[in-house]
């Protein structure tokens, strides 16, 4: 059992609260019983440690208030939206004799105990925290679960767990599941549809017309028609010429001719 030390604050407002957290403290309040709510301020040091543990809500603290002494059980924690630094604890009395509805966390023990689980099967946690009804004089701090001997197809059920004395689920209507070793997970590669694969067939096969593409697109073939058809321009340039130039001559032959004598 833990020891806190608080103090008690008589101002409620925003600004007192504020000026508390500056200085480290953490402003509370103490509720249930006979006796009437009281304010209190614990400093943030003395609890920093176990305030985010998986049982501090479940787990009975005992408060020294400037020298008077409490049993008390944290209900409540608000955080800083920024910082996730606490900023307000409600705690209740542990009034003996009066039994508490309570979230305590489950813990599994012996993993490597377990056959299942060096098959490389999975530990499938369902529960990880468990509602039971305790006496307030015995509340346990945690559901322990012993994995010793469990094999793949394991459940583990509420039955098989050993409660305190007086303590009670809630559910009690049926034997339910806290967890189970599962078959380990093989993940395959999803098989490629027939179509797909048809397709791809398809697009290997070679298209029509491709070789001739691929003479004219072949750079040296291309440079040698080039070359040819260069040279047919010419001769024919050559040829066109040379006829032009041979009726021009005739033409020239014939007017120098003189006119015959009768």
């Amino acid at each position: 059992m833990s020891d806190l030390k608080a103090i008690k604050r008589d101002s409620t407002s925003t600004g007192s609260a504020n000026k508390l957290r500056a200085t480290g403290f953490i402003p509370a309040i103490l509720y249930g019983g006979k006796n009437p709510n009281q304010k209190i301020s614990i400093e943030k040091k003395a609890v920093r440690d176990i305030v985010n543990s998986d049982n501090f809500l479940s787990k009975v603290l005992e408060l020294d208030i400037e020298g008077k002494k409490e049993k008390v059980l944290p209900r409540d924690v608000a955080y800083h939206v920024l910082s996730e630094e606490p900023i307000h604890i409600d705690f209740m009395r542990v009034v003996a004799g009066k039994k508490i509805i309570l979230e305590i966390p489950v813990k599994f023990i012996n993993h490597p105990d377990s056959p299942g689980l060096k098959k490389g099967g999975v530990l499938n946690i369902v529960r990880r925290a468990v509602a039971l009804k305790c006496p307030a004089e015995n509340i346990p701090g945690e559901i322990v679960v012993d994995l010793k001997g469990t094999d793949i197809g394991t459940s583990l059920k509420i039955s098989s767990v050993n409660l305190p004395e007086n303590v009670n689920p809630t559910i009690v209507d049926r034997d339910f599941v806290i967890a189970t070793v599962a078959a380990p997970t093989i993940i395959k590669e999803p098989e490629k549809p027939a179509a797909e694969t048809a397709e791809g067939a398809e697009g290997e096969a070679p298209v029509e017309g491709a070789d001739a593409t691929a003479k004219d697109a072949d750079p040296a073939k291309k440079d040698e028609k080039g070359k040819e058809a260069a040279a047919g321009d010419k001769k024919a340039a050559g040829d066109k010429k040379a006829a032009g130039d041979k009726k021009a001559d005739d033409k020239k032959s014939v007017e120098k001719k003189p006119a015959e004598k009768k």
